[in-house]
């Protein structure tokens, strides 16, 4: 995914004179923001479509359809453009030159794996918090989900031009490291040989504590057991969240994510750097925080609901439906609080643009966060949180059961063992983030066109199947991609004019333009299924060649179209694996 941006891509490139023929005709001042050229939705309807008039129009005093009749002759006249039509109220439909593409498969080859790699970002830092599960035990198939979305989401925001860092805020300072560490200490007592008996409710059941009780006694022999709770808790919870977040770590690792910076919520209440306190103190001083009581909740239970005078937030100013409390009875920060802290900490460390990912639990915590930051920032800040809906885990068609080592949920790294990285990390993002997926542990191994990791990969798999049996027609057809494409980028590409290889090349056409709606929307699912269509198309040509054996990739009769198709497949498999390189997915040159 290294190398500088591309130069301009077909859609933008068509966009620019679109605008040009736009200023033409209205003047230099005419507001073409919103003026956008994108696929139709019907290809019959030609290579791209425009909007231009429509949105013009009033601009212009004209009708649509009129001012569509102007701007189309201006477009036809263009270089680039074979036929400008307009349809219905007055869209203007664009149908390109044939010499077009095979001047972008050109671009394909030339750019390599840069092709598609964008500017949009302009270096802008862009902060990306992910996973942040809690560090109570291994990681679930829940978190998985999160954790591939948000590490896919960095990668397409790196390839489109943003300075992104991929952070882990820690939990470790609530009521449930304390649940830990009680939990820790009982296995610490088994490891010295006491019976414990069945887990008590409301401690963690998992064996996956043992190994935190054996550390205990390895560093403290049995000095903990003489010790009140207020004594040896601190010490086990340190050494409990330490092992535990070693451990997920292990498990991202399986998944090949790793995260820049991890964030102690801990350490947000430090003595002698409070930045809990110091965040209210600021929000107080603005005035956006007063002492007072909240009404009983209508509509159902709000979190930290006390019927009592308190330190409350004014979110409702800033387009919450409640105002939120910000510090408990007993004198402990509310979670709330803390959150508030660290977005204002983030926003301290220099991001103005921020994303969090969060899990489906979490969808009704969105006004309050998007408020607070609203109030630290001075609106200086946005704040995009996508929520990761849950993940039914199947085994042909049936739920799997609970497993052993956690104690009541299948863990990350089970899954990763069973199926591999690569089907995890697709499937995942294989559906939009807020729907709730089905995974099933059977279908992600099929080797069927129904398995979609299995289905792109096979079509980067089966392009390097075709360059090693293309080099007994052309033996010095280089093995290296960059190498390859070099000596392809000569091939008379204008022979590729057969339909389903004009829409093989129309759809890496596609690819720029993917990349930038992809990482402007934060979904990173657009290239999962962009991926799989460009696979398609191109096992329905290999297909279609052992048919029809003209459209064969190799000619033995027929050098100029046996390289002019080798170029194209060139194409396929390096913007095959320059995506899949986005979706943290490997992209191998043989599939058995």
């Amino acid at each position: 995914m290294a190398g500088k941006p591309s130069t301009q891509h077909l859609f933008a490139n068509v966009l620019t004179r679109v605008h040009a023929v736009c200023a033409a005709e209205l003047g230099a001042g005419a507001d073409l923001s919103r003026v956008v050229v994108e696929p139709p939705k019907d290809p019959s309807h030609g290579d791209m479509a425009t909007n231009a008039a429509m949105v013009l129009a009033k601009e212009a005093g004209k009708k649509p359809r009129d001012l569509a009749e102007q701007i189309a002759v201006r477009l036809r006249t263009d270089d680039l453009i074979a036929s400008a039509d307009v349809a219905g109220p007055g869209f203007i439909n664009l149908t390109l030159k044939v010499s077009v593409w095979a001047d972008t498969l050109r671009t394909v080859l030339g750019e390599g794996h840069s092709y598609g790699q964008s500017a949009i970002g302009a270096a802008e830092k862009v902060n990306v918090e992910y996973v942040s599960a809690n560090p109570t035990g291994p990681m679930h198939v829940g978190h998985c989900r999160g954790a591939v979305f948000g590490d896919a989401l960095a990668s397409l925001l790196v390839f489109a031009g943003y300075d992104v860092s991929r952070e882990y805020y820690i939990n470790d300072a609530g009521a449930q490291v304390d649940v830990l560490a009680r939990s820790a200490f009982l296995r610490y007592r088994e490891a010295l040989g006491q019976s414990i008996g069945d887990i008590p409710e409301g401690l963690y059941p998992g064996d996956y504590l043992k190994p935190v009780g054996e550390t205990l006694v390895a560093e403290y022999g049995d000095k903990l057991l003489t010790m009140p709770e207020a004594g040896w808790l601190p010490a086990v919870r340190a050494k409990a969240i330490a092992m535990m977040m070693e451990a997920i770590k292990g498990d991202l690792a399986a998944l090949n994510i790793r995260h820049d910076v991890f964030f102690s919520e801990r350490s947000l209440i430090e003595t002698g750097n409070n930045r809990v306190a110091r965040t209210i103190d600021f929000l107080r001083a603005k005035g956006d925080i007063y002492e007072g009581s909240l009404p009983p909740p209508k509509g159902g239970p709000i979190e930290d609901y006390e019927d009592r005078e308190q330190t409350l937030f004014r979110a409702t100013a800033f387009g919450d439906d409640v105002d939120r409390p910000l510090i408990k009875s007993d004198g402990s920060y509310t979670y709330f609080a803390s959150d508030i802290a660290y977005h204002r900490d983030k926003f301290e460390r220099g991001f103005r643009n921020l994303v969090d990912v969060w899990g489906a639990d979490h969808g009704g915590y969105v006004k309050r966060v998007e408020a607070a930051i609203k109030a630290v920032t001075s609106g200086k800040a946005t704040l995009d949180v996508k929520i990761v809906q849950l993940v039914k885990l199947l085994r042909n068609g049936e739920p799997v059961k609970m497993s052993k080592r956690s104690g009541d949920f299948v863990t990350l790294r089970e899954v990763v063992d069973e199926v591999g990285k690569d089907a995890v990390r697709f499937m995942m993002l294989y559906r939009k983030n807020d729907a709730v997926l089905d995974f099933d542990l059977a279908k992600v191994i099929e080797q069927s066109r129904e398995n979609p990791v299995f289905y792109v990969q096979y079509g980067h798999a089966r392009g390097h199947s075709v360059f090693r049996n293309a080099r007994e027609m052309i033996p010095d057809l280089p093995e290296e991609a960059g190498a390859r494409a070099a000596f392809l980028a000569d091939a008379a590409l204008e022979r590729l004019n057969d339909p389903a290889e004009l829409d093989l090349l129309r759809r890496l056409a596609l690819y720029p333009r993917t990349i930038e709606a992809a990482a402007s929307a934060h979904e990173p699912h657009r290239i999962a299924f962009y991926l799989y269509d460009l696979a398609s198309e191109f096992h329905a040509l290999w297909t279609r060649g052992r048919d029809l054996p003209y459209l064969r990739f190799i000619i033995n009769n027929d050098a100029e179209i046996t390289k002019a198709r080798l170029a194209l497949v060139q194409g396929v498999v390096s913007v095959l694996a320059s995506g899949l390189a986005v979706l943290g997915v490997d992209a191998p040159d043989e599939m058995r």
